[in-house]
């Protein structure tokens, strides 16, 4: 074969290749979108755990939850918040964990059914091992967390990682959550969703190398 020749091969070898990522990288962008939208068929559980983020559709859900006996209880995860720095300037910050109790109450949930996690959260993984434990403690083993459309595949990857097996996970969503995994693309908050969701799964995969900014 001569040289010419070999090297239109190699062209045509390099070319199909570059075609072949070009396809894949298309896809992967169309399809990441509604990819990272999963959801486990609903069951009766010990607890329903409103995770923070996304007022007041979560909290809502929950309520639903609540109402249509999948659950007796409900908790609340607490995300971090200025409030001890804001107290010191006579500023009181009322967090997020505190709107979402009163939606619930709102929306009929009794008050005693109502618990707020004690130690704040930074991110996910925080908020796993808050659940878990605080689960462990009370005998509990089976939760219906709550969150939205694009953050429940990378829930219930570090579900996997850190809350161990014998505790069951149920992971559900608002219907109405208005997220476009389909188009994610036309709008900017879902664009920010998609990309924070795929470098939260990669540092879940990866092991957590990264690590909440410590204040």
């Amino acid at each position: 074969m001569t040289k010419a020749r070999l090297k239109n091969r190699s062209w045509f070898i390099f070319g199909g290749v570059l075609a072949v990522l070009v396809i894949i990288g298309v896809t992967i962008f169309f399809m990441i979108g509604q990819w990272l939208v999963v959801e486990d068929p609903l069951a009766h559980a010990d607890v329903i755990v409103v995770l923070s983020g996304n007022l007041p559709d979560r909290a809502q859900e929950a309520a639903r939850l609540y109402h249509a006996g999948y659950a007796d209880r409900v908790w609340i995860s607490q995300p971090l918040s200025p409030a001890e720095e804001l107290k010191k300037m006579k500023i009181f910050y009322l967090g997020e964990d505190f709107y979402n109790e009163k939606i619930l109450l709102a929306l009929g949930v009794p008050g005693d059914a109502i618990r707020v996690l004690e130690i704040p959260s930074a991110n996910t993984e925080e908020e796993t091992r808050e659940i878990s434990d605080t689960m462990h403690r009370d005998d509990f083993h089976s939760a219906i967390i709550v969150t939205s459309k694009p953050h429940t595949r990378r829930v219930r990857t570090i579900w996997r990682r850190r809350a161990g097996s014998d505790l069951h996970l149920i992971v559900r969503h608002p219907d109405d959550d208005a997220y476009d995994g389909a188009h994610w693309w036309r709008h900017t908050h879902d664009a920010l969703d998609i990309v924070r969701e795929t470098l939260g799964l990669a540092n879940a995969w990866a092991g957590f190398p990264v690590r909440p900014s410590q204040n």
